[in-house]
Protein backbone atom coordinates (compact mmCIF):
# COMPACT_ATOMS: atom_id res chain seq x y z
CA UNK A 1 0.00 0.00 0.00
CA UNK A 2 1.70 3.26 -1.07
CA UNK A 3 2.56 5.35 1.95
CA UNK A 4 1.67 8.52 0.00
CA UNK A 5 -1.96 7.46 0.18
CA UNK A 6 -1.83 7.87 3.93
CA UNK A 7 -0.41 11.39 4.17
CA UNK A 8 3.06 10.06 5.11
CA UNK A 9 1.48 8.70 8.23
CA UNK A 10 2.50 10.71 11.30
CA UNK A 11 5.71 12.00 9.70
CA UNK A 12 5.35 15.76 10.26
CA UNK A 13 7.21 18.25 8.15
CA UNK A 14 8.30 21.45 9.84
CA UNK A 15 8.25 23.12 6.40
CA UNK A 16 4.60 22.19 5.92
CA UNK A 17 3.88 23.44 9.43
CA UNK A 18 5.47 26.79 8.63
CA UNK A 19 3.57 27.04 5.34
CA UNK A 20 0.30 26.58 7.19
CA UNK A 21 1.06 29.44 9.53
CA UNK A 22 1.94 32.06 6.94
CA UNK A 23 -0.56 31.26 4.18
CA UNK A 24 -2.26 34.51 3.14
CA UNK A 25 -4.94 34.53 0.46
CA UNK A 26 -6.31 38.05 0.88
CA UNK A 27 -4.90 41.52 0.16
CA UNK A 28 -2.37 43.05 2.53
CA UNK A 29 -3.98 44.91 5.41
CA UNK A 30 -2.70 47.69 7.66
CA UNK A 31 -0.09 46.85 10.26
CA UNK A 32 -2.80 46.61 12.91
CA UNK A 33 -3.96 43.36 11.31
CA UNK A 34 -2.71 40.05 12.65
CA UNK A 35 -0.45 38.89 9.86
CA UNK A 36 1.83 35.87 10.34
CA UNK A 37 2.17 36.00 14.14
CA UNK A 38 0.58 32.71 15.17
CA UNK A 39 1.97 32.63 18.71
CA UNK A 40 -1.61 32.30 19.99
CA UNK A 41 -2.07 28.86 18.45
CA UNK A 42 -0.92 27.01 21.52
CA UNK A 43 -3.64 25.18 23.43
CA UNK A 44 -4.60 28.08 25.70
CA UNK A 45 -7.95 26.50 26.58
CA UNK A 46 -6.33 23.50 28.31
CA UNK A 47 -4.05 22.93 31.31
CA UNK A 48 -1.43 20.97 29.40
CA UNK A 49 1.40 18.90 30.84
CA UNK A 50 4.21 18.65 28.27
CA UNK A 51 4.92 15.18 26.96
CA UNK A 52 8.17 13.58 27.91
CA UNK A 53 10.48 12.13 25.26
CA UNK A 54 9.36 8.65 26.30
CA UNK A 55 5.70 9.61 25.90
CA UNK A 56 6.36 11.09 22.46
CA UNK A 57 7.89 7.79 21.38
CA UNK A 58 4.91 5.86 22.74
CA UNK A 59 2.47 8.16 20.94
CA UNK A 60 4.38 7.81 17.68
CA UNK A 61 4.34 4.02 17.98
CA UNK A 62 0.66 3.67 18.82
CA UNK A 63 -0.46 6.03 16.04
CA UNK A 64 1.96 4.73 13.40
CA UNK A 65 0.81 3.47 10.03
CA UNK A 66 -0.83 0.04 10.43
CA UNK A 67 0.61 -2.73 8.28
CA UNK A 68 -1.71 -5.66 8.92
CA UNK A 69 -5.33 -5.29 7.79
CA UNK A 70 -6.28 -8.91 8.37
CA UNK A 71 -7.34 -8.53 12.01
CA UNK A 72 -8.51 -5.82 14.42
CA UNK A 73 -5.91 -3.37 15.69
CA UNK A 74 -5.06 -2.99 19.36
CA UNK A 75 -7.66 -0.91 21.24
CA UNK A 76 -9.54 -0.15 18.00
CA UNK A 77 -12.90 -1.12 19.48
CA UNK A 78 -12.51 1.58 22.15
CA UNK A 79 -13.10 4.58 19.89
CA UNK A 80 -12.83 7.06 22.77
CA UNK A 81 -10.22 5.31 24.89
CA UNK A 82 -11.30 5.18 28.54
CA UNK A 83 -14.29 7.38 27.70
CA UNK A 84 -15.80 4.66 25.48
CA UNK A 85 -19.22 3.50 26.67
CA UNK A 86 -21.02 0.20 26.24
CA UNK A 87 -23.07 0.06 23.07
CA UNK A 88 -26.81 0.56 23.51
CA UNK A 89 -28.97 -0.37 20.56
CA UNK A 90 -31.47 2.34 21.50
CA UNK A 91 -32.00 6.04 20.84
CA UNK A 92 -29.98 6.76 24.01
CA UNK A 93 -26.75 5.43 22.48
CA UNK A 94 -25.22 8.93 22.29
CA UNK A 95 -26.55 10.20 25.63
CA UNK A 96 -24.32 8.35 28.08
CA UNK A 97 -21.70 10.00 30.30
CA UNK A 98 -18.10 9.16 29.43
CA UNK A 99 -17.12 5.92 31.15
CA UNK A 100 -14.23 7.42 33.13
CA UNK A 101 -16.07 10.23 34.94
CA UNK A 102 -15.77 10.46 38.70
CA UNK A 103 -18.88 10.40 40.86
CA UNK A 104 -18.76 14.20 41.23
CA UNK A 105 -18.23 14.68 37.49
CA UNK A 106 -21.17 12.45 36.69
CA UNK A 107 -23.34 14.64 38.92
CA UNK A 108 -22.21 17.70 36.93
CA UNK A 109 -22.98 15.77 33.74
CA UNK A 110 -26.53 15.06 34.92
CA UNK A 111 -27.15 18.69 35.89
CA UNK A 112 -25.69 19.87 32.58
CA UNK A 113 -27.95 17.42 30.77
CA UNK A 114 -30.94 18.95 32.51
CA UNK A 115 -29.93 22.41 31.33
CA UNK A 116 -29.26 21.05 27.83
CA UNK A 117 -32.87 19.85 27.77
CA UNK A 118 -34.32 22.97 29.45
CA UNK A 119 -37.26 24.52 27.59
CA UNK A 120 -36.76 28.29 27.64
CA UNK A 121 -39.77 30.60 27.92
CA UNK A 122 -40.39 34.27 27.22
CA UNK A 123 -39.74 36.96 29.81
CA UNK A 124 -41.05 37.94 32.21
CA UNK A 125 -42.02 34.60 33.73
CA UNK A 126 -42.33 33.07 37.18
CA UNK A 127 -39.59 30.60 36.24
CA UNK A 128 -36.77 33.16 36.44
CA UNK A 129 -34.09 30.57 35.71
CA UNK A 130 -35.72 29.65 32.39
CA UNK A 131 -36.97 32.91 30.92
CA UNK A 132 -35.36 35.02 28.23
CA UNK A 133 -36.20 33.06 25.09
CA UNK A 134 -35.76 34.96 21.83
CA UNK A 135 -37.39 37.24 20.80
CA UNK A 136 -36.18 35.52 17.60
CA UNK A 137 -34.94 31.95 17.77
CA UNK A 138 -34.42 28.66 15.95
CA UNK A 139 -35.24 26.37 18.88
CA UNK A 140 -36.41 26.54 22.51
CA UNK A 141 -33.72 24.21 23.85
CA UNK A 142 -30.39 22.66 22.89
CA UNK A 143 -32.11 19.27 22.81
CA UNK A 144 -34.62 20.41 20.17
CA UNK A 145 -31.83 20.66 17.57
CA UNK A 146 -29.58 17.88 18.92
CA UNK A 147 -32.34 15.41 19.68
CA UNK A 148 -30.88 12.57 21.75
CA UNK A 149 -27.50 14.25 21.13
CA UNK A 150 -27.70 13.07 17.54
CA UNK A 151 -27.79 14.52 14.06
CA UNK A 152 -30.42 16.92 12.76
CA UNK A 153 -32.13 16.78 9.38
CA UNK A 154 -33.51 19.21 6.80
CA UNK A 155 -37.27 19.74 6.61
CA UNK A 156 -39.04 16.98 4.72
CA UNK A 157 -42.08 18.47 3.05
CA UNK A 158 -44.13 21.61 3.80
CA UNK A 159 -45.47 20.32 7.13
CA UNK A 160 -42.04 19.56 8.62
CA UNK A 161 -40.29 22.35 10.54
CA UNK A 162 -36.62 23.22 10.09
CA UNK A 163 -35.96 23.10 13.84
CA UNK A 164 -32.60 21.31 13.44
CA UNK A 165 -31.58 23.22 10.30
CA UNK A 166 -31.02 26.92 9.66
CA UNK A 167 -29.33 29.24 7.18
CA UNK A 168 -26.13 31.09 7.99
CA UNK A 169 -25.95 34.51 6.36
CA UNK A 170 -23.20 37.05 5.76
CA UNK A 171 -22.12 39.75 3.34
CA UNK A 172 -18.72 40.81 2.14
CA UNK A 173 -17.09 43.30 4.49
CA UNK A 174 -17.29 46.75 2.89
CA UNK A 175 -13.81 47.79 4.03
CA UNK A 176 -11.30 45.17 5.06
CA UNK A 177 -9.30 47.77 6.98
CA UNK A 178 -12.25 48.07 9.38
CA UNK A 179 -12.48 44.36 10.15
CA UNK A 180 -11.66 43.92 13.82
CA UNK A 181 -9.16 41.27 14.87
CA UNK A 182 -8.30 40.36 11.31
CA UNK A 183 -6.43 37.07 10.93
CA UNK A 184 -4.17 36.50 7.93
CA UNK A 185 -5.87 34.41 5.27
CA UNK A 186 -9.37 35.25 6.49
CA UNK A 187 -12.08 36.12 3.98
CA UNK A 188 -13.49 39.32 5.50
CA UNK A 189 -17.24 39.10 5.93
CA UNK A 190 -19.86 40.95 7.98
CA UNK A 191 -23.35 40.15 9.25
CA UNK A 192 -26.31 41.05 7.07
CA UNK A 193 -27.23 44.57 8.31
CA UNK A 194 -30.83 43.50 8.95
CA UNK A 195 -30.76 39.74 9.53
CA UNK A 196 -27.44 39.29 11.34
CA UNK A 197 -25.41 36.08 11.08
CA UNK A 198 -28.18 33.47 10.93
CA UNK A 199 -31.83 33.38 10.03
CA UNK A 200 -34.36 32.55 12.76
CA UNK A 201 -37.67 30.99 11.76
CA UNK A 202 -39.45 31.27 15.12
CA UNK A 203 -40.40 34.28 17.25
CA UNK A 204 -42.24 35.23 20.39
CA UNK A 205 -45.85 36.56 20.11
CA UNK A 206 -45.82 40.11 18.84
CA UNK A 207 -42.66 39.59 16.84
CA UNK A 208 -42.27 38.42 13.26
CA UNK A 209 -40.07 35.43 12.38
CA UNK A 210 -37.25 36.28 10.01
CA UNK A 211 -38.08 33.71 7.34
CA UNK A 212 -39.29 30.29 6.37
CA UNK A 213 -36.82 27.74 5.01
CA UNK A 214 -37.80 25.88 1.86
CA UNK A 215 -35.84 23.10 0.20
CA UNK A 216 -36.39 21.60 -3.23
CA UNK A 217 -34.43 18.71 -4.68
CA UNK A 218 -33.34 17.68 -8.14
CA UNK A 219 -32.38 14.03 -8.50
CA UNK A 220 -29.09 13.10 -10.15
CA UNK A 221 -28.20 9.59 -11.33
CA UNK A 222 -24.66 8.29 -10.83
CA UNK A 223 -23.76 5.06 -12.67
CA UNK A 224 -21.65 2.66 -10.61
CA UNK A 225 -19.65 -0.43 -11.49
CA UNK A 226 -21.53 -3.71 -11.76
CA UNK A 227 -24.53 -2.05 -13.37
CA UNK A 228 -25.61 -0.34 -10.15
CA UNK A 229 -27.01 3.20 -10.11
CA UNK A 230 -27.05 5.67 -7.23
CA UNK A 231 -29.43 8.62 -7.06
CA UNK A 232 -28.32 11.82 -5.38
CA UNK A 233 -30.42 14.80 -4.27
CA UNK A 234 -29.21 18.23 -5.40
CA UNK A 235 -30.83 20.71 -2.97
CA UNK A 236 -32.00 24.22 -3.70
CA UNK A 237 -32.53 26.34 -0.59
CA UNK A 238 -34.62 29.47 -0.43
CA UNK A 239 -35.48 31.94 2.32
CA UNK A 240 -39.17 32.76 1.86
CA UNK A 241 -41.67 34.88 3.82
CA UNK A 242 -38.95 37.33 4.85
CA UNK A 243 -40.18 39.23 7.87
CA UNK A 244 -37.93 42.30 7.76
CA UNK A 245 -37.61 43.18 4.12
CA UNK A 246 -35.27 41.86 1.44
CA UNK A 247 -31.90 40.35 2.14
CA UNK A 248 -28.81 42.37 1.35
CA UNK A 249 -28.04 42.33 -2.38
CA UNK A 250 -24.79 40.44 -1.71
CA UNK A 251 -26.14 38.13 1.00
CA UNK A 252 -24.48 34.73 1.09
CA UNK A 253 -26.55 31.87 2.54
CA UNK A 254 -25.43 28.46 3.71
CA UNK A 255 -27.53 25.67 5.28
CA UNK A 256 -26.45 24.02 8.52
CA UNK A 257 -27.79 20.81 10.03
CA UNK A 258 -27.12 20.18 13.73
CA UNK A 259 -24.24 17.66 14.08
CA UNK A 260 -24.03 14.80 16.55
CA UNK A 261 -22.53 15.66 19.95
CA UNK A 262 -20.37 12.71 21.01
CA UNK A 263 -16.64 12.87 21.70
CA UNK A 264 -16.28 16.64 21.52
CA UNK A 265 -14.14 16.95 24.65
CA UNK A 266 -11.64 14.50 23.21
CA UNK A 267 -11.38 16.45 19.95
CA UNK A 268 -10.79 19.57 22.02
CA UNK A 269 -7.93 17.78 23.82
CA UNK A 270 -6.03 16.81 20.64
CA UNK A 271 -2.77 18.81 20.56
CA UNK A 272 -2.88 21.72 18.13
CA UNK A 273 0.60 20.75 16.95
CA UNK A 274 -0.62 17.27 15.96
CA UNK A 275 -3.38 18.79 13.82
CA UNK A 276 -1.13 21.38 12.19
CA UNK A 277 1.54 18.80 11.39
CA UNK A 278 -1.02 16.91 9.27
CA UNK A 279 -1.75 20.02 7.20
CA UNK A 280 -0.31 20.28 3.69
CA UNK A 281 -1.73 23.50 2.20
CA UNK A 282 0.53 23.45 -0.87
CA UNK A 283 0.22 19.66 -1.39
CA UNK A 284 3.97 19.28 -1.02
CA UNK A 285 3.74 15.49 -0.99
CA UNK A 286 1.76 15.45 -4.24
CA UNK A 287 -1.10 13.25 -3.04
CA UNK A 288 -3.79 15.73 -4.12
CA UNK A 289 -4.84 16.48 -0.52
CA UNK A 290 -4.29 20.02 0.75
CA UNK A 291 -5.67 20.22 4.26
CA UNK A 292 -5.54 23.72 5.76
CA UNK A 293 -5.91 24.94 9.32
CA UNK A 294 -8.82 27.12 10.29
CA UNK A 295 -7.71 29.90 12.63
CA UNK A 296 -10.32 31.95 14.50
CA UNK A 297 -10.45 34.61 17.20
CA UNK A 298 -11.13 33.37 20.72
CA UNK A 299 -13.37 35.78 22.62
CA UNK A 300 -12.38 34.07 25.87
CA UNK A 301 -8.62 34.26 25.40
CA UNK A 302 -8.56 37.36 23.19
CA UNK A 303 -6.18 35.87 20.65
CA UNK A 304 -6.19 33.71 17.50
CA UNK A 305 -6.45 29.96 18.08
CA UNK A 306 -7.09 26.86 16.00
CA UNK A 307 -10.71 26.39 14.92
CA UNK A 308 -12.07 22.91 15.67
CA UNK A 309 -15.88 22.91 15.93
CA UNK A 310 -18.64 23.58 13.42
CA UNK A 311 -18.98 22.51 9.80
CA UNK A 312 -16.23 24.96 8.82
CA UNK A 313 -14.35 24.79 12.15
CA UNK A 314 -15.50 28.30 12.98
CA UNK A 315 -15.36 27.90 16.76
CA UNK A 316 -12.21 27.29 18.83
CA UNK A 317 -13.66 25.54 21.88
CA UNK A 318 -16.76 23.82 23.20
CA UNK A 319 -17.35 26.70 25.60
CA UNK A 320 -17.44 29.27 22.81
CA UNK A 321 -19.47 26.97 20.56
CA UNK A 322 -22.01 26.54 23.36
CA UNK A 323 -22.18 30.26 24.11
CA UNK A 324 -22.72 31.18 20.45
CA UNK A 325 -25.48 28.55 20.14
CA UNK A 326 -27.28 29.92 23.19
CA UNK A 327 -27.19 33.43 21.73
CA UNK A 328 -27.89 32.64 18.08
CA UNK A 329 -30.15 29.60 18.25
CA UNK A 330 -32.19 30.33 21.39
CA UNK A 331 -31.66 34.05 22.04
CA UNK A 332 -30.14 33.54 25.50
CA UNK A 333 -27.61 36.05 26.82
CA UNK A 334 -24.49 34.65 28.47
CA UNK A 335 -21.06 35.80 29.62
CA UNK A 336 -19.61 35.70 26.09
CA UNK A 337 -22.66 37.07 24.21
CA UNK A 338 -24.31 39.47 26.64
CA UNK A 339 -27.11 40.97 24.52
CA UNK A 340 -30.50 40.13 26.03
CA UNK A 341 -32.08 40.31 22.59
CA UNK A 342 -29.90 37.50 21.26
CA UNK A 343 -29.20 37.80 17.55
CA UNK A 344 -31.48 40.77 16.90
CA UNK A 345 -29.83 43.57 14.93
CA UNK A 346 -30.13 47.32 15.40
CA UNK A 347 -32.45 47.38 12.39
CA UNK A 348 -34.92 45.14 14.25
CA UNK A 349 -35.94 47.80 16.74
CA UNK A 350 -38.91 46.03 18.35
CA UNK A 351 -36.82 42.93 18.88
CA UNK A 352 -33.94 44.88 20.41
CA UNK A 353 -36.30 46.75 22.75
CA UNK A 354 -38.19 43.67 23.98
CA UNK A 355 -38.09 42.55 27.61
CA UNK A 356 -35.38 40.06 28.37
CA UNK A 357 -34.84 37.59 31.18
CA UNK A 358 -31.65 38.99 32.64
CA UNK A 359 -31.44 38.01 36.32
CA UNK A 360 -29.53 40.26 38.78
CA UNK A 361 -28.45 37.11 40.60
CA UNK A 362 -26.92 35.88 37.33
CA UNK A 363 -24.90 39.02 36.58
CA UNK A 364 -27.85 40.39 34.59
CA UNK A 365 -27.68 37.45 32.17
CA UNK A 366 -30.16 34.78 31.14
CA UNK A 367 -27.61 32.02 31.75
CA UNK A 368 -24.59 32.77 33.91
CA UNK A 369 -21.08 31.36 33.85
CA UNK A 370 -21.96 28.47 36.14
CA UNK A 371 -24.85 27.39 33.91
CA UNK A 372 -22.82 27.84 30.74
CA UNK A 373 -20.01 25.76 32.25
CA UNK A 374 -22.41 22.94 33.15
CA UNK A 375 -23.84 22.71 29.62
CA UNK A 376 -20.29 22.87 28.27
CA UNK A 377 -19.20 20.06 30.60
CA UNK A 378 -22.14 17.94 29.48
CA UNK A 379 -21.28 18.55 25.82
CA UNK A 380 -17.62 17.81 26.53
CA UNK A 381 -18.16 14.48 28.28
CA UNK A 382 -20.75 12.61 26.21
CA UNK A 383 -19.39 9.11 25.75
CA UNK A 384 -18.65 7.50 22.40
CA UNK A 385 -20.17 4.00 21.92
CA UNK A 386 -17.82 1.08 21.43
CA UNK A 387 -17.14 -0.11 17.91
CA UNK A 388 -19.17 -3.00 16.57
CA UNK A 389 -18.11 -6.11 14.64
CA UNK A 390 -14.42 -5.13 14.52
CA UNK A 391 -13.48 -8.73 13.70
CA UNK A 392 -16.17 -9.28 11.05
CA UNK A 393 -14.45 -10.28 7.76
CA UNK A 394 -16.51 -7.84 5.68
CA UNK A 395 -15.73 -4.99 8.13
CA UNK A 396 -12.02 -5.84 7.99
CA UNK A 397 -12.12 -5.82 4.19
CA UNK A 398 -14.01 -2.52 4.24
CA UNK A 399 -11.40 -0.98 6.50
CA UNK A 400 -8.68 -2.01 4.04
CA UNK A 401 -10.69 -0.51 1.16
CA UNK A 402 -11.07 2.70 3.20
CA UNK A 403 -7.31 3.03 3.45
CA UNK A 404 -6.52 1.83 -0.08
CA UNK A 405 -9.01 4.28 -1.57
CA UNK A 406 -7.38 7.23 0.23
CA UNK A 407 -10.24 8.07 2.62
CA UNK A 408 -7.82 8.08 5.55
CA UNK A 409 -5.93 10.98 3.95
CA UNK A 410 -8.57 13.33 5.42
CA UNK A 411 -10.43 11.05 7.83
CA UNK A 412 -7.34 10.53 9.98
CA UNK A 413 -8.03 7.50 12.16
CA UNK A 414 -6.40 8.17 15.52
CA UNK A 415 -4.69 10.51 17.96
CA UNK A 416 -3.44 10.55 21.51
CA UNK A 417 -4.85 13.49 23.43
CA UNK A 418 -2.84 15.88 25.60
CA UNK A 419 -1.79 14.86 29.06
CA UNK A 420 -3.84 17.31 31.09
CA UNK A 421 -3.56 18.69 34.59
CA UNK A 422 -6.26 18.02 37.17
CA UNK A 423 -9.00 15.42 36.70
CA UNK A 424 -9.81 16.08 33.05
CA UNK A 425 -11.27 12.78 31.75
CA UNK A 426 -9.95 13.51 28.24
CA UNK A 427 -6.34 13.30 29.42
CA UNK A 428 -3.91 11.05 27.48
CA UNK A 429 -6.42 8.89 25.62
CA UNK A 430 -5.90 6.94 22.40
CA UNK A 431 -8.94 7.87 20.30
CA UNK A 432 -10.27 6.90 16.85
CA UNK A 433 -12.44 9.81 15.57
CA UNK A 434 -11.52 9.52 11.85
CA UNK A 435 -11.01 13.24 11.20
CA UNK A 436 -8.04 15.54 10.69
CA UNK A 437 -10.10 18.60 11.76
CA UNK A 438 -8.67 20.51 8.80
CA UNK A 439 -10.36 22.38 5.95
CA UNK A 440 -10.56 20.67 2.55
CA UNK A 441 -11.86 21.71 -0.86
CA UNK A 442 -14.83 19.40 -1.39
CA UNK A 443 -15.60 20.49 -4.94
CA UNK A 444 -18.37 22.42 -6.65
CA UNK A 445 -21.11 19.92 -5.75
CA UNK A 446 -20.86 20.65 -2.02
CA UNK A 447 -19.81 24.30 -2.36
CA UNK A 448 -21.95 26.82 -0.48
CA UNK A 449 -20.06 29.82 -1.96
CA UNK A 450 -19.97 31.40 1.49
CA UNK A 451 -16.57 31.89 3.15
CA UNK A 452 -16.19 31.58 6.91
CA UNK A 453 -12.94 32.65 8.48
CA UNK A 454 -10.11 31.13 6.45
CA UNK A 455 -12.47 28.62 4.80
CA UNK A 456 -13.58 29.58 1.31
CA UNK A 457 -16.88 28.71 -0.31
CA UNK A 458 -15.73 25.20 -1.30
CA UNK A 459 -13.99 24.17 1.94
CA UNK A 460 -15.36 22.17 4.86
CA UNK A 461 -13.88 20.68 8.00
CA UNK A 462 -13.47 16.90 7.84
CA UNK A 463 -16.37 15.52 9.86
CA UNK A 464 -15.60 12.92 12.56
CA UNK A 465 -16.92 9.48 11.67
CA UNK A 466 -17.14 7.84 15.08
CA UNK A 467 -20.72 6.82 15.83
CA UNK A 468 -21.88 7.45 12.26
CA UNK A 469 -23.23 3.90 11.91
CA UNK A 470 -25.66 4.55 14.79
CA UNK A 471 -27.32 7.56 13.16
CA UNK A 472 -30.53 5.76 12.31
CA UNK A 473 -30.72 4.18 15.77
CA UNK A 474 -30.31 7.55 17.52
CA UNK A 475 -31.87 10.04 15.11
CA UNK A 476 -34.35 7.91 13.19
CA UNK A 477 -32.90 8.76 9.77
CA UNK A 478 -29.80 8.32 7.62
CA UNK A 479 -29.23 11.84 6.35
CA UNK A 480 -25.66 13.07 6.20
CA UNK A 481 -23.36 15.95 5.20
CA UNK A 482 -23.61 19.56 6.37
CA UNK A 483 -27.13 19.97 4.98
CA UNK A 484 -28.52 16.44 5.22
CA UNK A 485 -28.81 16.00 1.44
CA UNK A 486 -27.29 12.50 1.47
CA UNK A 487 -29.84 9.81 2.37
CA UNK A 488 -27.24 7.11 2.94
CA UNK A 489 -23.53 6.74 3.61
CA UNK A 490 -22.97 5.80 -0.03
CA UNK A 491 -24.67 9.00 -1.20
CA UNK A 492 -22.48 10.97 1.22
CA UNK A 493 -19.35 9.40 -0.31
CA UNK A 494 -20.55 10.11 -3.84
CA UNK A 495 -21.02 13.82 -3.07
CA UNK A 496 -17.30 14.11 -2.33
CA UNK A 497 -15.37 16.10 -4.93
CA UNK A 498 -12.42 18.45 -5.08
CA UNK A 499 -9.58 16.91 -3.10
CA UNK A 500 -11.69 13.76 -2.64
CA UNK A 501 -12.52 13.38 -6.36
CA UNK A 502 -9.91 10.65 -6.92
CA UNK A 503 -11.09 8.64 -3.92
CA UNK A 504 -14.71 8.98 -5.02
CA UNK A 505 -13.85 7.80 -8.53
CA UNK A 506 -12.28 4.68 -7.03
CA UNK A 507 -15.48 4.00 -5.07
CA UNK A 508 -17.55 4.37 -8.26
CA UNK A 509 -15.27 1.99 -10.18
CA UNK A 510 -14.51 -0.64 -7.53
CA UNK A 511 -16.09 -4.07 -7.42
CA UNK A 512 -19.59 -3.89 -5.88
CA UNK A 513 -18.51 -6.28 -3.10
CA UNK A 514 -15.73 -3.91 -2.07
CA UNK A 515 -18.14 -0.99 -2.14
CA UNK A 516 -20.50 -2.89 0.17
CA UNK A 517 -17.58 -3.74 2.45
CA UNK A 518 -16.58 -0.07 2.62
CA UNK A 519 -20.09 0.92 3.71
CA UNK A 520 -20.18 -1.98 6.17
CA UNK A 521 -16.95 -0.66 7.74
CA UNK A 522 -18.41 2.84 8.06
CA UNK A 523 -21.53 1.38 9.67
CA UNK A 524 -19.32 -0.32 12.28
CA UNK A 525 -17.83 2.98 13.46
Amino acid sequence: MPISMHREWMKPSSRLFAATLVAVTTPVLPTTALADDWSGLEDVHLDVISRTAEERERVSAVTSMPQDFSEPWAFEENSAGAQTVRLRQTADAFSQPAANLSFEQELDFRVGNGMFKRIWVSAPASTLASDGLGPLFNARSCQRCHLKDGRGHPPEGPEDTAVSTFLRISVRAPDMAEVERYIAGTHPTAPDPVYGTQLQDFSLPGHTPEYRLQVQYEEIEVPLSGGEVARLRQPLYSATELGYGPLHAEAMLSPRVAPQMIGMGLLEAVPTQDILEWADPEDANGDGISGRAQVVWSEVHDRPVLGRFGHKAGNPSILEQTASAFAGDIGISNPIHRAGSGECTDAQTDCAAALHGGDPEQDGLEIDQAGLDLVTFYSRTLGVPARRDVDDPQVLRGREVFFDTGCASCHRPNYVTHRLDGENPASFQLIWPYTDMLLHDMGSGLADHRPEGRADGREWRTAPLWGIGLTETVSGHTQFLHDGRARSLLEAVLWHGGEAETAKAKVVAMHPDDRKALIRFLESL
